[in-house]
Formats: structure tokens, sequence, C-alpha cells
């Protein structure tokens, strides 16, 4: 499923949500962003309110603006992949964020697609995928865009951890996932065959969801 979390998922993971005395939504008041309301991003996330104070916090110690721009981003993300180059990668994942096309990416947006990433049904999860692959937004995945993708996942992850890769190894990836995936053979893969293949097919799931954990 590719790529799918990220640096601030990374945190999330390494974070222990607990409660604390910080009155977060006061808190929220004193950036150039202040995000909706807790109670209301309870009732549209997978999350619990204690955790997005735990989130907010988070978000506003690396964006203390309340927004997150692209190059920030990038920044943030590269520091989790010392041995690749992740600014591709982080590139294509800042436009999956960026759900209202700005430029800039609020809490809001961040814990939204968190929450599908790290809460959501595999249906819900796959589809957040496919938004990511769909480079040109076209509704559509054809096999420049997956390359793409796939290529900057090898580029970010580096040499260390992929050392025997060798030029080519993303495109006859890509080869094998597109002749499973294209079902009519049309040259274009849609949502749901994107998503059928990945349910029929555990080798492929389980490399969608190893791709995930890099996110």
């Amino acid at each position: 499923m590719g790529v799918v979390l990220g640096t601030f998922s990374m945190h999330t993971k390494q974070v222990t949500f607990r409660t604390d005395k910080v009155d977060d939504e006061l808190e929220m008041t004193m950036v150039c962003h202040r995000p909706e309301g807790l109670e209301q991003l309870e009732a549209q996330t997978n999350f619990t309110k204690q955790e997005l104070q735990v989130l907010y916090r988070g978000f506003k110690n690396e964006c203390p603006s309340g927004v997150v721009n692209e190059e920030t981003f990038k920044h943030i993300y590269a520091q989790f992949f010392p041995h690749g180059d992740a600014s591709t990668y982080a590139h294509y994942l800042f436009n999956a964020f960026d759900t209202r096309n700005n430029g800039s990416i609020k809490f809001e947006d961040f814990v939204m697609g968190l929450s599908t990433l790290l809460r959501g049904t595999v249906r819900e999860k796959l589809e957040w995928t496919f938004y990511l692959y769909d480079i040109n937004r076209d509704g559509f995945i054809n096999k420049e865009e997956m390359t793409e993708i796939v290529r900057a996942i090898y580029d970010m992850m580096g040499k260390y951890t992929y050392p025997a890769l060798k030029g080519d190894v993303p495109k006859q990836h890509v080869d094998a996932f597109f002749e499973k995936m294209d079902k009519n053979k049309d040259g274009v893969v849609t949502l749901e065959e994107f998503v059928l293949a990945c349910q029929e097919d555990e080798n492929m799931m389980r490399s969608m969801q190893l791709f995930e954990n890099v996110m």
C-alpha cells in the first residue's frame, strides 16, 4: 500500500498517549492557524481526544505556525532516511496530504490522512494509496506514475537498505505489479483494479503493507 505513514506517523508510533493538564485547545489560539475543535476532529477521525492532543503537540512543535509547506515537510522527512534521498517521495506524499491543493498542510489535513493510514479499513488504506500513486489525479494509475513512486521509495531507502539493487529493479517490480493489476490490459489501473488485485494477492498486499511502513 505504498508508503503511507511517514515522518509524523513515526513520531506517533513512538509516543505514549497520556493524560496532561495542558489546555491544548487554549494553545491552539496561539498559532497562526487554529485547527478545528478537537471534538469535531474526534468525530471525523479514528483518534480519541487524548490522542489528538498528543498529535497536536507534536505537530505544533515541528510547525509552530500551524501549517506545513512542502520544503519544511521535506526537511522533516529527510531526517528519518539519512542514507537515502527522500525528497522525491516526500514531494508526492506532501501532495497526497495536501487535499486542498494550496501548497500547505494544516493539522486537520494531517490527522485526517493519518487516521486513514493508521486506523482505517483495508479498503480505505488502499484508496489512500491509490490516490498517492495517481500523480496527475486523472483517476487512473499508469506505468510511468507507478514507476515514479516506486523509484522514489528505493531512492529514499538508500543503498544500505537495498545494497543489491540495480537501476532497472524498480521497473521490473512495476511491470510485475502492473501485469496483475491491469485486468483488462488497457494500459492503466483503475481504483477497483488496484483494490481487487491487492485483496486477491497475498504477496502483493504484503508488499503494499511493507511500503506503507516507510511513510
